[in-house]
């Protein structure tokens, strides 16, 4: 797997003088503002790009991936451009302000894809702000063949940036997730795919994978692997496709690991007996330290983004609850005090909530809490619904259910308000869904 740095080469800002409107860029006020509530709140207009003779759809599909991604957000609604338009438009100079308002749109995207002889594919783009003429962005990129994708989700990153006022998107990323009928708790292959179910490859043989992981830099997958009987740890290096059993762990693994935000560190829930407690694998010397001592089952432990906490699972007040303490063990504390049993914590990426599966009444619900437990809310309710993983900004959740009956597990994304459910494509039954970091 290649790096951003070795796939997208990064020519250069594309820079060019605002049509003229009277104002200067400083003095031009933007009317597209940070907007984190309402779905489809902006209107893009998202121009198709042009290419020529041999770029064989290249223009086309690069046009299509980014109207699929930031649709699919709902934060952002892509529009139909005028033919008209398209046929004047000239991408080395600016659009004049007349025909950008009369695509009744916030904003839009031009661009333009070359095939060289090489075979390398380069793409360049530019964001326009519809009401003042000025180019918000505009970049210019080349890349291998094979990575075309990449570079639309990477656009798509820069435009979602730029008109929601996130720091960054989610488009470029990677999502890990387990093939096979048990809904989380039956071992299967483990698959890798891209955040919109392209690409997907089996990153195993045999159906003996459960709860993966992924590490803070992305380059590496911890999961449990059952092969040969008791289940234990296997780090798994994504380009090299090698495979390295975590030392001699003190009982069986029971839960899903967690890297710490540093990689140097997996915390792991490992079974003793009747009982179950948290312990930390140094990956370096492959030494193991405790993190919790009680009669109870801990499991599921999570780092804080900052590394100085861990949230886990616990039943030691007499039903799965959440607590949490620091990285390095000691006193916990209880954060949920909520109707039902509540499991698989997920520290978000801002670091400002926690993800959680809540059992009760029947129902499996998908939910999130600030850190101290208050503010809980329920995003996703119904018969079977576990395993949330934050997308890498922190804006999106993904989670599988399980419908029972004839049907088996399917992954499901919502964004962190509760709208915007969308079922995420996959070839076959998923479950144990692994959010990846955006690729580097």
């Amino acid at each position: 797997m290649l790096t951003r740095r070795h796939v997208v080469t990064v020519l250069g800002a594309l820079a060019m003088q605002p049509a003229a409107t009277g104002r200067s860029p400083a003095q031009s006020a933007l009317r597209i503002q940070p907007v984190l509530q309402d779905p489809a709140s902006i209107l893009l207009a998202v121009i198709p790009f042009t290419g020529g003779q041999a770029d064989g759809g290249l223009a086309s599909g690069l046009s299509q991936i980014i109207s699929d991604d930031l649709n699919g957000s709902r934060l952002i609604q892509s529009v139909a451009s005028a033919a008209s338009f398209e046929r004047v438009i000239d991408f080395d100079s600016p659009p004049r302000p007349e025909r950008l308002r009369a695509l009744h749109a916030d904003a839009m995207v031009v661009g333009r894809a070359i095939r060289h002889d090489d075979g390398r594919v380069e793409v360049a783009f530019r964001l326009y702000d519809v009401a003042s003429g000025h180019q918000r962005i505009g970049q210019r990129y080349v890349a291998p063949p094979d990575h075309w994708r990449r570079i639309a989700h990477i656009i798509s990153d820069q435009i979602y940036g730029c008109l929601v006022g996130d720091s960054k998107g989610y488009f470029d990323s990677r999502v890990a997730y387990i093939e096979g009928e048990g809904a989380g708790h039956r071992p299967g292959r483990l698959a890798l795919m891209d955040r919109d179910g392209a690409n997907m490859r089996y990153l195993t043989a045999g159906a003996a994978a459960m709860r993966p992981r992924f590490s803070s830099a992305g380059h590496e997958i911890c999961y449990v692997d059952t092969d040969g009987g008791a289940p234990r740890l296997l780090l798994l290096n994504i380009a090299s496709g090698q495979g390295e059993i975590l030392g001699k762990l003190p009982g069986l693994v029971k839960s899903a690991p967690s890297f710490a935000p540093d990689d140097k560190r997996i915390a792991i829930g490992i079974e003793q007996g009747d009982h179950g407690n948290l312990f930390a694998v140094d990956l370096d010397t492959k030494s193991i330290t405790r993190l919790t001592d009680t009669p109870a089952i801990d499991t599921s432990p999570c780092y804080s983004p900052d590394g100085s906490q861990i949230c886990f699972e616990s039943d030691r007040g007499g039903k799965p609850q959440i607590y949490v303490m620091s990285a390095n063990g000691g006193n916990a504390q209880r954060i949920t005090f909520g109707e039902g049993s509540y499991s698989t914590p997920v520290w978000s990426p801002r670091g400002d909530t926690i993800a959680f599966t809540k059992q009760g009444g029947g129902q499996f619900a998908i939910g999130i809490m600030k850190t101290d437990g208050s503010g809980e809310r329920i995003l996703a309710s119904g018969f079977h619904n576990e395993g949330p993983t934050f997308s890498p900004n922190g804006r999106v959740l993904m989670f599988f259910r399980d419908l029972g009956g004839t049907g088996g597990p399917s992954l499901f994304s919502i964004d962190v308000s509760g709208r915007n459910e969308l079922k995420v494509p996959t070839p076959g039954y998923a479950s144990d869904p692994a959010w990846s970091p955006l690729l580097s």
